[in-house]
């Protein structure tokens, strides 16, 4: 499985900002966002283009859009956040969604929203999730797109767990991570550590 970390001051700076206990949601939310940015772009970093004429107010060139703008999938509540961000820079690109609660006790996800199209054969999607930590969730979620034909599954996340990403490789589902940080392990409740708490909740309080 091909883990990317982007190792940038910027997307360090940021994820810096979304770590701090002090950071207010609002903070919290501007962070998610501009660091969001960042991992579209290293994402869609080998993404196949076609070439097409333009005419520039000088002269006609080469001009280039993505051959397969992918399918944008946030994992509700907390993808929710970076879904704008994504769209903004692909604004092309489809959006579906999946709703998951985890159970504080299994740890294990428990589903209440799958709005995705039925087939998915040659599509790329990017799974949208600030947090890879038991891996549950996005094995869940990747399961449901490859089942309706995904083979071109990018999970997008803030952080990653290396329990998480030992997970993902071992479903043997086809995806690739592209994160901000691989932090140290999970606690006994499941959290990533250092991390930076429920991101939902950071995002949007506790509720």
């Amino acid at each position: 499985m091909d883990t990317r970390v982007v190792d940038h001051p910027l997307a360090a700076a940021r994820l810096s900002t979304m770590r701090d206990a002090r950071t207010g949601s609002a903070e919290f939310r501007s962070a998610l966002q501009e660091l969001t940015l960042m991992l579209i772009y290293e994402a869609t970093r080998d993404a196949e283009v076609v070439t097409e004429p333009i005419h520039t107010p000088v002269a006609r060139t080469d001009g280039y859009r993505l051959a397969n703008p992918p399918l944008l999938v946030p994992v509700l509540r907390a993808g929710l956040g970076m879904a704008d961000q994504a769209h903004r820079l692909i604004p092309e690109a489809q959006m579906g969604f999946v709703g998951l609660a985890r159970d504080e006790e299994t740890l294990l996800p428990t589903p209440y929203l799958e709005s995705l199209p039925e087939d998915l054969s040659g599509r790329s999607v990017f799974v949208l999730d600030p947090m890879l930590a038991t891996g549950g969730s996005m094995v869940y979620t990747i399961s449901l797109l490859t089942g309706r034909g995904a083979r071109d599954v990018t999970a997008i996340c803030m952080l990653a767990a290396p329990e998480g990403l030992q997970k993902m490789e071992d479903s043997g589902l086809p995806v690739r991570v592209v994160t901000a940080s691989v932090d140290e392990r999970l606690n006994e409740s499941g959290f990533i550590v250092p991390g930076l708490g429920d991101a939902g909740d950071r995002e949007y309080g506790s509720v």
